[in-house]
């Protein structure tokens, strides 16, 4: 479950704050009320968490005071001016994103739109590794990533060119039988879905990866906080390998 704090709230998220965020670029210096409608439309959302199914049933769950107040936080790191209680979430925010409104702006178009594709979804199902962009745009990444359809045209077009290899660590199914060749093997998305957005994905979009590779190549992109290429990933390898 979420980590609470006053009243039993959750902390706010990374997706959360940049949502705040770009409320707070939009006011352009001027600091809405809590009776302000795009403060109450953000409370609405913020409600909506799939993460906080439960605890936004309380009243005082990211209500619109609760999204005036976080405003104002973000005032306070932005100008030296407001309150002074952040968190440190907003501070990562604001050294992330505070001096790119337009990425910020394309990154809560994401959060909107991911928050429908993975409405349901609890906390405790949801992967340990959250890449910069925040939880719900990993989830929604995941999910793509996941898609039946996208994984079979990708092995059928692999299995033309001969024994299925991972394209980072170079390992294939020669020596697996070929009725469980296909379950060693994921599709990695080269692009994230921040970047590349809702279109329809390509197979020059993807690349073939052992599940192992896989998860790795995740759980490196959470940890530089940035995404890696396929190349990247596999010099990474290399060098924890050799200390």
């Amino acid at each position: 479950m979420a980590v609470t704090h006053g009243h039993g709230n959750p902390k706010w998220t990374r997706d959360e704050t940049i949502l705040a965020l770009d409320l707070y670029f939009d006011c352009e210096g001027h600091m809405p009320s809590s009776s302000d409608e795009r403060v109450k439309e953000l409370s609405d959302l913020l409600r909506s968490f799939p993460h906080h199914s439960l605890t936004a049933r309380k009243e005082s769950f990211r209500n619109a005071d609760g999204v005036a107040f976080k405003l104002q936080n973000l005032r306070k790191i932005a100008t030296g001016k407001g309150l002074g209680n952040t968190s440190k979430m907003d501070r990562q925010v604001w050294e992330d994103l505070g001096h790119n409104q337009k990425r910020t702006k394309e990154l809560a178009s994401l959060i909107r739109s991911g928050i429908t594709l993975i409405e349901g979804i609890k906390e405790e199902e949801t992967e340990s590794v959250v890449f910069q962009e925040g939880k719900v745009v990993t989830e929604a990444h995941l999910r793509r990533e996941r898609s039946r359809n996208i994984r079979k045209r990708l092995l059928d077009q692999r299995k033309k060119l001969g024994p299925l290899v991972c394209e980072l660590c170079n390992c294939d199914s020669s020596a697996v039988s070929s009725k469980f060749e296909e379950a060693m093997f994921e599709a990695h998305h080269i692009q994230p879905l921040a970047t590349s957005g809702e279109r329809t994905t390509k197979l020059d979009d993807v690349a073939l990866l052992c599940a192992n590779c896989h998860r790795f190549i995740h759980k490196a992109i959470a940890d530089k906080k940035r995404w890696l290429s396929v190349s990247e990933a596999r010099s990474i390898i290399l060098v924890d390998n050799d200390a």
